[in-house]
């Protein structure tokens, strides 16, 4: 008896489940093997790069797919909070056993900037390391959903090497964002509050979506730690929903190229390179290992890819923002394991990557599929709306992170 089909989009899955576990990988050798981490390029940003590209390439879909942006993103909403909120509400809890990190502050700013996902560009600090990436997949969300409802979503690839030029001009430019202060997470989290309620509850909703996505990209552009990567990783997600476009026969491939060329050049000028994994050479190193990567991923469309990845994949979420503490609290228990044996150093890694999988695995399984199979029920029990030109054959994307 031949073997199930996989699903059609598993090379997705893939691709997010080997990003995930670079991500893990980067977190923990430098506690846990020291000797094996790479130095030729950045396993963590190779990780958090794969993610951008495949969310650019299936986020768009997802939302012409539905066809509607209510359901759009109540689907977001019951996908990516309840797991979210479980992490920052466990790590809170538990601080009493091992701190939060001294970077989150204690106010209600942090609170609101928490509840936004928006971290990073209105100048929050995650509970959980990892949170800040959330920020820029929230941003991408609302700029979507603006540019789908003024008809403009198609325009992948120009808006893939405007996003990388201006990468270039606020790395010469500028070394922070400009926009500072408690007050920004507050108005942001009203914004988006209000917003949010208008693009479900369908009242006022373009205009809505329109508030929503200057306000992101205001806050991109002028909030962001650093604003010339929160602009790169933009250029990135829509070089992804460029060569979705390109693969449906919409669009041309040229501009994604010449926007990684220049993304892969902003560190030569940047003001902010100080960091080792945006020297130029480690930079573009692990540009090219992303590229290489999809462009991989895409050559596995229709055939069978390894089933490990593919469940990995689907776990990735969870993996992505378990991992983090749960390695905090390890190696709070097993103490310092730089400078121990290398057999043993093994065997705490083994056992500590087996926990980090079974734990996702659990979260997923009894928190992330639950919650998103609710929020699949509520976002088809209301009213639907007619999408604006919606895509002839959008139907044949999934929905994924």
């Amino acid at each position: 008896m031949s073997a199930p089909a996989q699903p059609r989009l598993a090379w997705l899955d893939a691709l997010r489940g080997l990003g995930a576990m670079a991500v893990v990988a980067e977190h923990m050798t430098p506690w846990f093997l020291p000797s094996v981490r790479p130095q030729w390029f950045h396993l963590g940003v190779y990780g958090i790069f794969v993610f951008f590209l495949v969310s650019g390439y299936i986020i768009p879909a997802s939302l012409e797919r539905h066809g509607d942006v209510r359901s759009f993103w109540i689907s977001r909403l019951f996908r990516l909070y309840p797991l979210y909120l479980a992490v920052g509400l466990l790590v809170v809890a538990l601080h009493w056993w091992v701190p939060v990190r001294e970077a989150v502050e204690r106010d209600w700013a942090s609170v609101a900037g928490h509840a936004t996902m928006l971290l990073d560009v209105v100048g929050v600090a995650g509970v959980a390391d990892t949170m800040w990436t959330l920020s820029y997949e929230m941003v991408f969300y609302l700029m979507v959903t603006a540019l789908f409802l003024a008809r403009s979503h198609h325009r992948s690839g120009v808006l893939a090497i405007l996003f990388a030029a201006g990468a270039m001009a606020s790395g010469v430019l500028m070394s922070q964002g400009v926009l500072t202060g408690g007050w920004l997470a507050y108005v942001s989290c009203a914004v988006f509050a209000a917003g949010l309620y208008c693009l479900i509850s369908g009242r006022f909703r373009r205009t809505a979506a329109a508030v929503l996505g200057l306000m992101a990209l205001t806050l991109l552009v002028l909030g962001s730690r650093v604003p010339w990567v929160g602009l790169a990783i933009l250029a990135l997600m829509y070089a992804g929903t460029a060569i979705y476009r390109w693969e449906r026969g919409e669009g041309r491939l040229w501009p994604v190229a010449v926007t990684l060329a220049v993304v892969a050049c902003v560190p030569f000028w940047a003001i902010t390179a100080g960091w080792w994994w945006v020297q130029p050479d480690i930079w573009i190193t692990t540009l090219v290992l992303v590229a290489v990567t999809f462009a991989a991923g895409m050559a596995m469309r229709g055939r069978r890819v390894p089933r490990v990845l593919v469940w990995l994949g689907l776990i990735s979420y969870s993996l992505y923002l378990v991992h983090h503490p749960l390695l905090r609290y390890f190696t709070y228990v097993s103490g310092d394991l730089r400078a121990e044996p290398l057999p043993y150093q093994l065997a705490m890694t083994a056992l500590a990557l087996t926990l980090v999988v079974l734990l996702s695995a659990v979260t997923y399984r009894f928190l992330e599929r639950p919650m998103q199979e609710l929020g699949r029920r509520i976002a088809r029990s209301g009213p639907t709306r007619p999408a604006p030109e919606p895509s002839p054959d959008a139907s044949a994307a999934s929905a994924g992170r």
